[in-house]
């Protein structure tokens, strides 16, 4: 058969609103060579997407061509964190917070974070209304991670405009100056958490920035331009991607009422609903690296120095591996989806993220037994980047 013609541009609002119609075309067959704004390869096949993610010696996280604006205006200042670092960086900044991400630590937080959950809801049933981003997706994750860091409650808010600023920041075309707004907010939050870890090395306390910080002035695990590019990077990273799951996650039960019923009545399948929702509409759709050398990968030659998109979106439905990819089904097994990448780079907040969508949605439901949406085939915003692929809001009836 005559290969399908691929359209991926990131950069296109319509594209970016839905672009799994042109993910059949990437997985189907080895990467595809395009020139976007340079050489670039598209990788969506599960088998290569996988290979890509396990193969850090040739293929690197390290961004090689990032504007002067990115540079030095981004939130991270071309500071190495653990998302854009290759090994033994990457081991060094990883190693820093594993102990706080850890199966037994999440569990711990398990009755905090419902506590959180059913204060929104809480006032969700006395408002007699649900928009289920601004009233309980865009909340949740970002107090909890910023209980995790330790600043006060008040500044929730301040963090997610913050945030949802940055992310958005990832539209802008290569070679054109960084929005003002967006480097408004990178400035105020780098100042912010700068400020902080002053205020932490005078009084140290049990909470991430204080471990961060104590990391750096004891055993100089991490250089100072590091220490503040981290904590940025875990409170970007902390909300906007559980954010993304839980709003993806009601919108696709709300458009498929039968497996929100099913799951409403089995609530044992929450943990099958979630891993569902990863693999059907992800909050990441897409991560980058670079080859160090030219490489074949599956039938394609790829130069040296060459950027790729591995399309994790693409991967997860990639009917060589998941039969039927496009039906969502929350009884699906295996899930051995890519949602949180592969790897080295496997997603160190995946057990907080998967904890967070569960409560969310499993509270949501039990709470309101008439939730539905209004009208399932209205369209929807969405807001951020390519790569953070969230709603700007989702209205749902309560009755």
């Amino acid at each position: 058969m005559p290969e399908q013609a691929v359209y991926f541009n990131p950069w296109d609002s319509e594209f970016r609103a839905n672009p799994y119609p042109h993910y059949g075309a990437i997985s189907d067959g080895p990467p595809k060579l395009i020139d976007l704004f340079g050489p670039t390869a598209l990788v969506g096949r599960y088998c290569d997407v996988t290979a890509v993610l396990k193969d850090q010696a040739r293929f690197s996280s390290v961004p090689r061509m990032r504007s002067p604006e990115i540079r030095d205006e981004g939130a991270f200042r071309g500071a190495a964190t653990m998302l854009f670092s290759d090994p033994p960086v990457h081991t060094r900044l990883r190693r820093l917070v594993a102990r706080d991400f850890t199966p037994r630590r999440i569990r711990d937080l398990e009755p905090r974070v419902r506590e959180i959950a059913n204060g929104l809801l809480d006032t969700v049933q006395r408002n007699g209304a649900l928009e289920v981003m601004a009233d309980v997706a865009n909340s949740l994750p970002v107090m909890v991670i910023a209980e995790m860091l330790g600043v006060p409650a008040e500044k929730n808010a301040m963090f997610k405009d913050w945030s949802d600023r940055i992310v958005t920041g990832g539209n802008t075309l290569p070679g054109m100056p960084m929005p003002p707004d967006v480097k408004q907010s990178n400035d105020a939050l780098r100042e912010y958490f700068a400020a902080e870890i002053g205020k932490r090395r005078r009084n140290p306390g049990p909470d991430l920035v204080s471990a961060l910080v104590a990391a750096h002035d004891d055993n100089e695990a991490m250089s100072a331009d590091e220490l503040l590019a981290f904590v940025i990077l875990l409170l970007l990273a902390g909300n906007e991607t559980t954010t993304n799951l839980i709003g993806n996650g009601m919108l696709a039960l709300g458009r498929n009422p039968e497996q929100m019923d099913s799951l409403r009545q089995h609530p044992e399948m929450m943990p099958a609903a979630i891993e569902e929702i990863l693999r059907y509409d992800g909050p990441v759709q897409s991560t980058t690296r670079t080859s160090n050398v030219e490489v074949n990968l599956g039938g394609t030659a790829i130069p040296a120095e060459t950027g790729c998109f591995i399309i994790l979106a693409a991967a997860n439905r990639d009917p060589a591996q998941f039969p039927d990819p496009n039906r969502f089904d929350i009884t699906r097994a295996p899930h051995d989806h890519v949602a949180f990448g592969e790897g080295i780079h496997f997603c160190i907040g995946a057990p907080l993220a998967r904890l967070e969508g569960a409560i969310a949605i499993g509270e949501t439901l039990r709470r309101f037994p008439k939730l539905r949406m209004k009208d399932p085939a209205a369209p929807v915003e969405y807001k951020g980047s390519y790569f953070l692929r969230g709603l700007a809001a989702l209205p749902m009836a309560l009755e």
